[in-house]
């Protein structure tokens, strides 16, 4: 028999995280984060790390562990999580997968999921860098957010040979990484049961602009400052929205506001992206969250029961 596994998804601000925790409490269960960007220390308000407060003594898995300087691939991930996933279940405890990055979650849910390195093609190879010689770095990099926004948001845009390399995968028709392809739930290693929140989408962009002031009050700023006084530019970990678009700033490159700006416009855009991608990946269990703040007791004891009819 396959091993439960609830996953939560959902864009970001929708409400994972409070959802994840009420369950945790609920169901005796662990959590352990499927955020790209929320393995790594240091990055905690940008990220929109759970507090220790907002955890309430439940047990999280794979947040905060890595030094921003370190990489960590997404079969990084996927080994650790599934390792994770064992151990809780193990101690009779329901793992709970949450998170917004949608190739993290796929990895570990799909037996499938495999990160075969292409053969090298030198000539696709040498007409992508001439590519970003006589276009520049940014170009390159547009090419790879138009063929996978998901990727491209891990990845630095002055980091031209992952830029490449990721380009080369993607080309590549044997190579299952980084592509959609026809997946469905009988192809689990898990018994997945997965819901995911959304919401109006005026709601949602309501909400992501009001998180964003909130981060600027609680201090984003200067948390961005800290890493940018560390020589993190290039690093794959700075590459979260909130980050970017403020070591951007710090280069002299725009005010701060236009960076708060750009922080709130990517972020919603970014939300869109994560809800275009869940819906044509993987099967989910939708709830809407609209008018959070009044329904949210109600919809998470209905999601509670519905996840509780579902564990085998």
């Amino acid at each position: 028999m396959k091993q439960n596994l609830v996953v939560i998804i959902g864009p970001t601000a929708v409400g994972k995280t409070k959802l994840s925790v009420e369950m945790a409490k609920a169901l005796h269960g662990e959590i352990i984060n499927g955020d790209a960007f929320q393995v790594y220390k240091d990055l905690n308000i940008g990220t929109a790390k759970a507090t220790l407060e907002e955890r309430e003594g439940i047990p999280h898995h794979l947040l905060d562990f890595l030094d921003p300087e370190e990489s960590y691939t997404v079969s990084d991930f996927q080994h650790d999580a599934r390792q994770v996933i064992a151990e809780v279940a193990e101690r009779g405890r329901l793992p709970i997968l949450v998170g917004g990055t949608g190739l993290y979650i796929n990895a570990v849910l799909f037996k499938n999921y495999t990160f075969n390195t292409p053969p090298e093609d030198q000539v696709y190879r040498t007409e992508l860098e001439k590519y970003a010689l006589d276009h520049g770095n940014d170009a390159l990099y547009a090419l790879l957010v138009e063929k996978n926004p998901e990727v491209a948001e891990t990845i630095h845009p002055n980091n031209v040979r992952r830029v490449i390399r990721t380009l080369e995968k993607l080309r590549d028709p044997k190579s299952k990484a980084l592509e959609a392809h026809s997946i469905t739930m009988k192809d689990s290693l898990y018994n997945p049961i997965v819901i995911g929140l959304t919401m109006a989408r005026e709601e949602l962009y309501q909400r992501i602009n009001a998180r964003v002031d909130k981060m600027v009050t609680e201090g984003l700023i200067e948390e961005a400052r800290a890493l940018f006084d560390r020589g993190l530019q290039g690093a794959g970990s700075v590459q979260a929205i909130g980050y970017k678009e403020l070591f951007g700033a710090f280069n002299d490159e725009y005010t701060i506001e236009e960076a708060i700006r750009l922080i709130k416009r990517n972020s919603r855009r970014y939300a869109k992206r994560q809800l275009t991608w869940f819906n044509h990946q993987i099967e989910v269990e939708w709830v809407d969250m609209t008018h959070v703040e009044r329904i949210f007791s109600k919809k998470a004891l209905k999601i509670i029961e519905f996840v509780a009819g579902k564990i085998k």
